[in-house]
C-alpha cells in the first residue's frame, strides 16, 4: 500500500512514530474497528448501536508539537534524536501549516538568547525541548522552552520583546525548568514571559482554556465531534444532576450542562479533576458560558466518588487516563444507581476491563473517534444504561 503522506523521514526510518503510515486509511479504520469489536464483544447486545467511525484529516490535524532540541546554538535542530543524531522534523506533515513559518523564528531566538541545546551524552547545555500548541480559534500559540536551569533568564528577557512581536496576538510563552538528566519531559516550575497565561479555544461554541502542563486533545476537529456527540446523547435524557469525573478542562461536562440547562435551568454539574490548573480553566469556562449550579473541584476522581455522600447523579461521565477507572471505582459506580453512564476512553483494553465490573449496565451505543491517524491508537465514546 502506498505511503499516504510520502514521508521521507518514515521511508528512511529516521522517524517511525506513524507506525501505520504504509496502510491505506480505510484499512487503518477497519483494523481499529475490528479490535474494538473484539474487545467489546462480551458486552455487545442486540440493541447495542454501533455508530460509524468519526474520521480524521490525514495531515495537519495536530494542534501541538513536542520537539527535542539538538545540534548547536547557531544551527539548532528541532525534532527528535535518533541514535544520538538529531533529526529535523520541522517539515512534519502532521503539524499545523502555520507552524512552518514559526520554526525559523524559534531557531533565530535560540541563537540570539544563547540557548545551547542540551547534549544528553555530555550532560551539557540548557535547552532540552520546545513544546508548541496552537489555538484553532484565533491561531495564537503557546511556546514552552524546557530548560535545565534559569541561567539564561536575563538574556532571554532581553531578546524576548523582539521574539514576541513575531508571534500571533494573545500568544503564551513560558520557560519550564527541568534540571534532571532524564527523559522526563517537563519540570514543576513554569515561568511566564507573557501576561497572557492561557490559550483560548472554542469547540461547538464552548470556550475551553489551555494552560501549560495541562492535558488537551491533540486533534481539535475530531475532539470537537467527540464532545458534540456526548452533548447530543445527554440532551435526550431526563437529567437533573451529572458528574464529570476525570474532567480535565471540563470539555464533556460543559458541553452536556450547557445543552441540558438550555431546557432546564435547575440542572447541576459537578466536575472533578486532580489538576488545579485544569479546574481553574473549567471554572473560567463555566463562568464565561454563564452556567449556574456548576461546581468544579481539584480532587482525585476515585476518592471523590467513593466518599461522596450527596444525592445519586442521573448521569456519570468518565474520561480516565489510559489505565481506565479501575476496579474500585467501577464497582462503586456499578452499585451507585445512576441511570446512565458515558465512558470516553483512549484505551479500549482498560475500558473493556472496567466494563466487566459494570454488570448492572447494558452497552447501548459505541462510536470510534480516530484521534490518532497512522497509529494503532483511537478514542471511543460509549453510552451505558442501567438495567431496570
Amino acid at each position: 500500500m502506498a505511503n499516504l503522506l510520502n514521508c521521507q523521514h518514515f521511508s528512511q526510518r529516521n522517524c517511525t512514530s506513524c507506525q501505520w503510515l504504509e496502510k491505506g486509511y480505510p484499512q487503518q479504520l477497519a483494523e481499529k474497528s475490528d479490535e474494538l469489536k473484539r474487545l467489546l464483544s462480551p458486552f455487545i447486545l442486540q440493541q447495542t448501536e454501533w455508530l460509524p467511525e468519526v474520521q480524521s484529516s490525514l495531515s495537519a490535524f495536530r494542534n501541538k508539537a513536542k520537539m527535542v532540541v539538538s545540534g548547536s546554538v547557531e544551527r539548532p535542530i528541532l525534532g527528535i534524536v535518533n541514535d544520538e543524531q538529531g533529526v529535523d522534523l520541522t517539515d512534519c506533515s502532521l503539524y499545523p501549516t502555520r507552524f512552518h513559518s514559526l520554526f525559523p523564528i524559534l531557531k533565530q531566538f535560540i541563537g540570539r538568547a544563547g540557548l545551547v541545546p542540551y547534549n544528553i551524552a555530555k550532560k551539557k547545555g540548557e535547552l532540552k525541548y520546545i513544546l508548541l500548541t496552537e489555538s484553532q480559534h484565533n491561531h495564537a500559540v503557546m511556546v514552552r522552552f524546557v530548560l535545565r536551569s534559569e541561567t539564561k533568564l536575563a538574556l532571554i528577557q532581553r531578546e524576548f520583546p523582539a521574539f514576541l512581536a513575531q508571534l500571533p496576538p494573545e500568544s503564551v510563552v513560558t520557560l519550564n525548568i527541568q534540571p534532571q538528566h532524564s527523559a522526563v519531559l517537563e519540570g514543576e516550575k513554569e515561568i511566564f514571559l507573557t501576561e497572557q497565561q492561557v490559550l483560548t479555544e472554542y469547540f461547538n461554541g464552548v470556550p475551553l482554556f489551555i494552560r501549560p502542563q495541562g492535558f488537551f486533545q491533540t486533534n481539535p476537529n475530531v475532539a470537537s465531534q467527540l464532545y458534540a456527540t456526548a452533548q447530543r446523547w445527554s440532551a435526550e435524557l431526563p437529567i437533573q444532576h451529572l458528574w464529570d469525573l476525570f474532567c480535565g478542562v471540563g470539555g464533556f461536562g460543559l458541553h452536556c450542562a450547557s445543552a441540558l440547562q438550555a431546557k432546564n435551568s435547575k440542572v447541576s454539574l459537578t466536575g472533578i479533576e486532580i489538576s488545579p490548573s485544569a479546574i481553574a480553566s473549567a471554572t473560567k469556562s463555566a463562568h464565561q458560558l454563564g452556567l449556574e449550579n456548576v461546581k468544579f473541584a481539584s480532587l482525585d476522581s476515585a476518592h471523590f466518588a467513593l466518599n461522596e455522600q450527596g444525592s445519586v447523579p442521573d448521569l456519570v461521565i468518565v474520561n480516565p487516563p489510559r489505565r481506565g477507572i479501575g476496579k474500585a471505582l467501577a464497582e462503586f459506580l456499578n452499585e451507585l444507581g445512576s441511570p446512565y453512564l458515558i465512558y470516553s476512553s483512549c484505551n479500549a483494553h482498560s475500558m473493556a476491563k472496567d466494563f466487566t465490573n459494570l454488570s448492572n449496565y447494558t452497552l447501548e451505543k459505541v462510536q470510534l473517534f480516530d484521534m490518532f491517524p497512522h497509529t494503532s491508537h483511537y478514542e471511543v465514546l460509549t453510552f451505558l444504561k442501567r438495567i431496570a
